[in-house]
């Protein structure tokens, strides 16, 4: 498999044991294709169209991230076994921003420039920098949480425009993440929420919702904003000279592309933390509550498959998760001397010991 990128090959680390590619179950195979063949009439699916098409990828991501990597992945896959093959009707363009400004920017351009007939977008950061330079180019998001009050589109069933996708979180979720922490942690009175409005400006949609639930669970909650990795531990630092204090890692590429770093000091200043990817739960973070990522660009695919078949993006409804697991890691839970609930044992999707 070919990907054109600057540079050396792109899209070399696709796979890790735990973390990469999963092997597509067949209830969902037959789910996923299925709804993309349903709508359409048995001869426009019996022909492929021979002309090559361009499809651009832009992953809010670092370009070897473990996870991440397997995301892109999924998507070919996807729309391998709806007939399109890379190099024969279909080329693939894939950039890697790392949740820089200045790449996303670069990178946004540069595909947007090369006239593909579709653009994957990864995150709301990498849609907004799109958007301002093309209302054209069909474009399908993931990982973007409220498209409406983003005002990215006017509703979820007609988006109108060149725009279509599937939301990440709904605002309404940010309040599970303080409960969660709460009933692992229950004398848990002070909570630091570590966002970065640059590369994740939804985050400003989780905060009121995260303070109206703190009202009811007796916990303090505070903003701890990051503008680059030199502020992460100063933040964390901070809130361990409290008593009884813990932390919520909203969605954004900064943190993510650190986790080691962000693990490392969690542990260091011995603070119970949930975190909005999976990634943290595996390699050693307390609690991850979300939602499947890698589900959603295989559904990108199929609706990308659809577009190229002369679907308007407009007029596909945007889709909503709707699976939202709970991972609860108990090996850092002994490490910081917490006994996991029984209760949120039961609740929880998967428990690593």
């Amino acid at each position: 498999m070919t990907l054109s990128r600057p540079g050396p090959p792109a899209f070399a680390a696709m796979h890790r044991p735990g973390l990469g590619v999963r092997p597509m179950r067949r209830r969902e195979l037959i789910t996923l294709i299925g709804a993309a063949t349903a709508a359409w009439p048995l001869s426009a699916r019996a022909q492929q169209s021979d002309r090559m098409r361009r499809v651009g990828v832009l992953m809010n991501a670092p370009e070897r991230d473990s996870l991440y990597g397997s995301y892109p992945a999924a998507f070919i896959q996807t729309l391998q076994r709806l007939g399109w093959r890379e190099g024969k009707n279909l080329r693939l363009d894939v950039r890697w921003t790392a949740g820089d400004p200045e790449r996303i920017g670069a990178y946004a351009a540069e595909l947007a420039g090369s006239s593909p007939d579709l653009i994957l977008a990864s995150s709301s950061a990498n849609l907004a920098a799109l958007l301002r330079l093309t209302r054209t180019i069909p474009i399908i998001f993931v990982q973007v949480s409220e498209p409406v009050a983003q005002g990215f589109v006017s509703n979820l069933t007609h988006p109108g425009g060149n725009i279509t996708g599937f939301t990440s979180f709904e605002a309404s979720i940010a309040g599970k993440w303080l409960e969660f922490l709460k009933q692992a942690v229950p004398s848990l009175a002070r909570v630091a929420v570590i966002v970065n409005l640059d590369t994740s400006p939804q985050s400003q949609l989780y905060m009121p919702v995260i303070k109206a639930a703190a009202a009811s669970l007796a916990v303090e909650v505070i903003t701890a904003p990051v503008q680059a990795v030199a502020d992460l531990e100063p933040a964390i630092a901070n809130l361990s000279r409290h008593p009884n204090g813990g932390l919520i890692f909203s969605p954004g590429q900064l943190v993510y592309a650190h986790r080691d770093l962000v693990l490392e000091l969690v542990a260091r200043y011995r603070l119970p933390a949930i975190y909005a990817s999976e990634a943290f739960a595996r390699d050693g973070g307390l609690l991850y509550y979300g939602f499947d990522e890698e589900v959603q660009f295989r559904q990108a695919a199929i609706y990308a498959d659809r577009i190229l078949k002369g679907a308007n993006p407009g007029d596909l409804p945007i889709q909503q998760p709707t699976r939202f697991p709970l991972i609860v890691n108990l090996t850092a839970a002994r490490v910081l001397g917490i006994e996991m609930p029984t209760g949120l044992l039961l609740r929880a999707d998967e428990v690593i010991e």
